[in-house]
């Protein structure tokens, strides 16, 4: 079952808000990273490279939760519980949009050393439940 993000929490996602992604490593403890996000709709977008850890462990176990928490109301937040659905369609264009909206530059010219990076995937997470301030 889905969850529905309410309206506050949609207006605080389409504003460069970092979110913290937690993933679970495969001896079972939590890894956390913080990352750029994109709404589409109820689900989240961020982007990652292929073999990072993150992507690692969500090909591996898709459960996903993200905390939002505007940096201006840090007493405000929201923690989504979902699953991630990883796919390499659309991943150059999801960074280069995610580096617009953050800092007003290309990927590219933002993080000149990305040449050398990965290739890109959209990870995109479907809430089964939110809870929080938000």
């Amino acid at each position: 079952m889905s969850a529905q993000l309410s309206d506050q929490l949609k207006e605080v996602l389409d504003t460069p808000v970092f979110i913290n992604v937690a993933t679970i490593q495969p001896d079972g403890s939590p890894q956390v990273s913080p990352v750029w996000v994109k709404r589409d709709g109820e689900d989240l977008l961020f982007s990652t490279t292929i073999g990072r850890r993150k992507e690692a462990n969500l090909r591996r176990d898709p459960r996903v939760t993200v905390v939002v928490q505007p940096f201006d109301a840090p007493y405000t937040y929201a923690e989504i519980r979902g699953t991630a659905e990883i796919t390499t369609e659309g991943g150059q264009e999801l960074i280069d949009e995610l580096a617009l909206k953050y800092t007003g530059k290309s990927y590219g010219e933002f993080n000149p050393a990305s040449a050398s990076d990965g290739e890109r995937v959209v990870v995109r997470v479907k809430a089964r439940k939110v809870v929080g301030r938000l």
